[in-house]
């Protein structure tokens, strides 16, 4: 009697999972919803922000004129110096400029004019000497062809002035780098003053200063 009931308990055990599994199916659940599976694992994605650096072109004769720079539409200082016009009416501040330059380095090479005239406008830029042109020019004791406050005569037809003139433009507006950049002081050759200065460069017939 004891194994019939037995027996009998067993039947309805298995009855009861073989209902529970066929609801399963009939619900629409399937065995991969309860069995983890395992699929492979793809790298996330990373996205990183770097700076992206450009050189720079080459600074090719360009002049540092209060804080800006300006590139010449040239590939030479004679090619520059070609393409300026004669003023038909120049202001007392350039006839200055480019009589400093004539005086000075007439005859010598335009890098040699060019560097001249730019030590005359770097003085009038420092803060330690007069802010004008010609106030630097006639500064006492600086340039050794002004008399007084007068400059000899020049011969304004000559192609040596057109080119000081043609300097002097380029030296006031910063449009070809100097060869001796941010000079404030200059001296001969022939001569040896000893200064207690930062040589630059020597530049045809003078030597450059800071």
């Amino acid at each position: 009697m004891r194994t019939k009931v037995e027996w009998a308990g067993v039947m309805a055990l298995a009855a009861t999972v073989l209902t529970a599994l066929l609801s399963a199916q009939g619900s629409g659940a399937a065995a991969s919803d309860l069995i983890p599976i395992l699929t492979e694992q793809k790298p996330a994605v990373e996205f990183v922000s770097r700076p992206m650096v450009q050189a720079l072109p080459a600074e090719d004769g360009v002049e540092e004129t209060d804080g800006t720079e300006i590139s010449p539409d040239a590939d030479s200082l004679r090619e520059l110096v070609s393409q300026q016009s004669m003023p038909d009416d120049m202001s007392n501040e350039m006839r200055c400029l480019a009589g400093a330059i004539y005086f000075e380095a007439r005859g010598e090479t335009l890098e040699g004019q060019l560097a001249v005239g730019r030590v005359i406008v770097n003085r009038s830029k420092s803060g330690r000497f007069p802010t004008s042109y010609c106030g630097v020019v006639y500064q006492p004791s600086q340039f050794s062809f002004v008399r007084g406050r007068s400059m000899p005569s020049v011969r304004e037809g000559s192609m040596s002035w057109r080119e000081a003139v043609a300097v002097a433009q380029i030296a006031d507006e910063g449009t070809w780098k100097s060869p001796a950049k941010g000079a404030l002081f200059f001296h001969a050759t022939r001569v040896s003053p000893n200064w207690r200065l930062t040589r630059l460069a020597r530049v045809d017939n003078h030597v450059f200063y800071r």
